[in-house]
């Protein structure tokens, strides 16, 4: 009996060591969370821009995988913006853009400089749609006219 109430006694304090160690620890976690870096929509729209920018000039000089890349890019940055900010109005707007990238998809695995063309001009108006609809309408996309950086070449180098 005598051990009895010694083992009892025991496994109360060590169930509530751990009870007060879990709890430490979720305190640290919700810390963390609630003090982690989240992007913004304006953070994902940057990015989004600069591979938008550099899917022009790799499909102009038919550098097919290297547009295929930068189209792959975009559409990353978009399942991330519907992730971290599915709170904000735009994002319910964002999906407007998917047949379009779809279809400009279809121009650089058809290689065909004239299909992207017309596709990139679909996708760059259907953006500033988007813009319009979500009260964005003063930021206006426009087909590039130089490339984001001076170090990038965007000729393709072996083969297409």
């Amino acid at each position: 009996m005598k051990y009895l109430v010694l083992t009892s006694i025991m496994l109360l304090c060590s169930c509530s060591k751990q009870n007060s160690e879990t709890e430490h620890l979720q305190n640290q976690i919700d810390s963390l969370q609630a003090n982690a870096y989240k992007p913004g929509f304006g953070d994902f729209m940057s990015i989004i821009q600069v591979h938008h920018n550099k899917l022009w000039f790799a499909g102009k000089n038919e550098n097919w995988k290297l547009a295929d890349f930068e189209i792959t890019e975009i559409e990353e940055n978009i399942t991330d913006l519907k992730k971290f900010c599915k709170d904000r109005p735009e994002t319910k707007s964002i999906g407007m853009i998917d047949v379009p990238l779809e279809n400009l998809k279809t121009a650089i695995k058809k290689q065909s400089t004239k299909d992207f063309g017309d596709q990139y001009l679909i996708l760059t108006n259907t953006c500033n749609s988007c813009h319009q609809k979500t009260k964005h309408e003063y930021n206006v996309i426009t087909i590039p006219t130089a490339p984001p950086y001076s170090n990038q070449d965007f000729k393709p180098q072996n083969g297409k």
